[in-house]
C-alpha cells in the first residue's frame, strides 16, 4: 500500500511568512506580483515563473549555493498545524512514492485538464523539484502523530491564519509511520495534475526502487480531522438552452437552505431560482450526468463552464452576462468522495475544493534518480 518515507527536506533558512504562497494555480497574475515584490525568496519565483522554466531552476541553484535556503543532511518528516476561526488541522509532511491509479494505492477522484500538467511537466524538467505539496488523505490511523517527538517550532502567519511547522528527526518514529501507511491507500484531495505530472517525469528519470526521484513532496491529513474542511465549487454555463422543470424559489439565501435537504442543485437563470431534485449520490456528479452533460453537448467542460466558490458571484456573473445559468451545489461528502475513488470512479473537473489550503514554500524535495530517498547515498 501507500509507502511513506522522511525526506531530506530543502527549507528556506529565514522566516517563513515571507516565503510561503499559496498554491500555484489558485494565484492571479497580481497575486504573483505582490508575493514576488514581498521577498526575493518567496517560493512564487519557482512556482510561477511564466515560460522561463529555466530561470526557475537558475534561481534555486542560486538559493541553495548562497544559503537562503538550505537541504537537510538526514531525513526527516514534518508536523503541520493550521489554526483558523476556533477550528484546528494537523498535517504530515513526508516523501510518498509516486505509483500509477491502476495500483489503487493512490486513489484520484477528479478528472484533469492537460494544459496544466503540459506547464508542470516543463516546469519539472527544468529544476527536478517538487516545489509543492500534493495533498492526500487517509483513514483508519488514529492517533497516527499523537506522541510525535517534535522539535524546531517554527510560527507564521498565512492568509489570516496561524501556522506552526514542527521538524520529526527520530528515525523509529519515522518507521512507525511508515509501517501504519503500508497498510492503506491514500486519496489525493488536491493536486490530481501535479501528481500525474510528478508520476509521468519520475518515470522518465528513471532510477532505483529507492531513489529519491520515485517519490513526491506530499501533506498528508486524517480524512476524520475536524479542522478538514471541502467547500462547493459552483458551475456557470457560458451558452446554452434554458434548464426547466425545477421548484422555484424566492432568492439566494432559501436556494442554499433547500441543498441541504439531499442531492439537488439550484439553478439562477434569466433573474429566478429553482431547485432540481437529483437522483443518486454525490450532488456533483449527478448535476454533470442528469443535467449539464446534456446541456454541454460535445463541448468541453473548459470551453462550456467557469467555476466560483462564491455562490453570490455566481449569480452576478449570469446577471452581468457572463453566462447564461449558475448551477449552485451543496458542499461535498468527504467518506462519499472517498467511496467514488475506491470504487475506481472520477468526479467531475473541479468537484472539491479542501480548505485551507496548505501554504507552498514550507519544505521542496529533490526528484533525484542518484539518491536514495532520505540518504546522501547512491542508488
Amino acid at each position: 500500500m501507500a509507502d511513506v518515507r522522511g525526506f531530506r527536506a530543502i527549507r528556506c533558512a529565514g522566516p517563513l511568512e515571507p516565503a510561503v504562497a499559496p498554491p500555484y494555480d489558485v494565484l492571479d497574475e497580481d497575486q504573483v506580483a505582490s508575493l514576488k515584490a514581498r521577498s526575493e525568496h518567496n517560493i512564487v519565483h519557482l512556482t510561477r515563473p511564466g515560460r522561463d522554466y529555466d530561470g526557475s531552476a537558475a534561481l534555486l541553484r542560486k538559493w541553495l549555493q548562497e544559503g537562503s535556503w538550505i537541504q537537510e543532511s538526514e531525513p526527516v518528516m514534518m508536523l503541520h498545524e493550521t489554526r483558523w476561526a476556533g477550528a484546528v488541522r494537523r498535517d504530515l509532511i513526508a516523501a510518498l512514492r509516486l505509483q500509477p491509479y491502476e495500483d489503487r494505492v493512490v486513489l484520484p477522484h477528479e478528472r484533469t485538464h492537460r494544459g496544466p500538467k503540459e506547464d508542470r511537466l516543463a516546469l519539472l524538467r527544468a529544476t527536478g523539484t517538487s516545489l509543492e505539496p500534493l495533498w492526500f488523505l487517509y483513514q483508519d490511523l488514529p492517533g497516527l502523530m499523537s506522541g510525535a517527538p517534535l522539535q524546531d517550532r517554527v510560527d507564521f502567519r498565512f492568509q489570516d491564519q496561524d501556522h506552526t511547522l514542527y521538524t520529526i528527526r527520530d528515525a523509529g518514529f519515522m518507521s512507525e509511520v511508515s509501517l501504519a501507511f503500508a497498510q492503506r491507500p491514500v486519496l489525493i484531495a488536491d493536486g490530481h495534475h501535479r501528481y500525474e505530472t510528478t508520476l509521468a517525469y519520475s518515470q522518465e528519470l528513471g532510477g532505483a526502487e529507492e531513489a529519491a526521484s520515485r517519490f513526491t513532496l506530499a501533506c498528508l491529513t486524517d480524512i476524520a480531522d475536524p479542522g478538514l474542511t471541502v467547500l462547493p465549487t459552483h458551475r456557470v454555463l457560458r451558452s446554452g438552452l434554458p434548464v426547466r422543470g425545477g421548484d422555484p424559489v424566492a432568492d439566494l439565501t432559501s436556494a442554499l437552505a433547500a441543498l441541504e435537504a439531499g442531492p439537488a442543485t439550484a439553478v439562477y437563470q434569466a433573474g429566478a431560482f429553482e431547485i432540481f431534485r437529483l437522483e443518486g449520490g454525490e450532488a456533483v456528479m449527478e448535476l454533470h450526468r442528469q443535467i449539464l452533460d446534456n446541456v454541454v453537448g460535445r463541448r468541453t467542460a473548459e470551453e462550456a463552464l467557469e467555476y466560483t466558490r462564491d455562490a453570490a458571484e455566481a449569480v452576478r456573473w449570469v446577471d452581468e452576462g457572463r453566462g447564461v445559468a449558475a448551477f449552485l451545489l451543496p458542499a461535498p461528502d468527504v467518506s462519499a468522495i472517498l467511496k467514488v475513488a475506491e470504487q475506481g470512479q472520477t468526479m467531475p473537473q473541479k468537484a472539491t475544493y479542501f480548505h485551507p489550503k496548505p501554504p507552498s514554500g514550507m519544505a521542496l524535495h529533490q526528484l533525484d534518480p542518484g539518491r536514495n530517498i532520505g540518504t546522501g547515498s547512491t542508488g
